[in-house]
């Protein structure tokens, strides 16, 4: 890929998340191996603030790390786009520190580097949420890359 901006569509045949849980709306920029920026854009219209504190609505916490983690799944698929059905799934996730609430409105920038990838397969990254320029929300993930379509991965993930 020349362009290193994804919009939407292109975002949709990396991963295999799609309403309401895609929480990618666009990646920004690239370097791979290395680290992605990618936002997500908060309205009223989210289902979960329907739910999550209607008078008060907050961005669910685990939703702010969900959206890393997909964020740092397109970056680690990026590594793989010559195969196709290739997923993403979460090994762990640690150091994860929430700041302050995602409120509609918002803005998400989702900030994903690589800290180290094991085999070709196991990506350690650090991730942070950032709106107006302030961290809100931060952790470090770690996921396995692997085919989609083999056995062993759909008895394993």
């Amino acid at each position: 890929m020349d362009n290193k901006v994804l919009d939407i569509k292109q975002i949709m045949k990396k991963l295999p998340h799609r309403y309401p849980f895609l929480l990618v709306d666009r990646v920004l920029d690239y370097e791979l191996g290395k680290w992605i920026k990618a936002i997500k854009n908060l309205t009223m219209n989210e289902l979960f603030f329907q739910g999550h504190f209607p008078m008060e609505p907050v961005m669910p916490g685990v939703l702010m790390i969900e959206a890393l983690a997909q964020t740092g799944g397109i970056l680690a698929l990026l590594e793989h786009q010559d195969k196709e059905n290739m997923l993403a799934f979460f090994m762990t996730i640690d150091n994860v520190k929430f700041r302050k609430p995602a409120v509609p409105g918002d803005q998400l920038l989702l900030n994903v580097t690589i800290d180290k990838i094991v085999r070709g397969s196991i990506v350690k990254t650090h991730g942070e949420v950032t709106v107006d320029g302030k961290i809100i929300c931060e952790g470090d993930l770690m996921f396995s890359v692997f085919d989609g379509n083999k056995k062993e991965a759909r008895e394993n993930g």
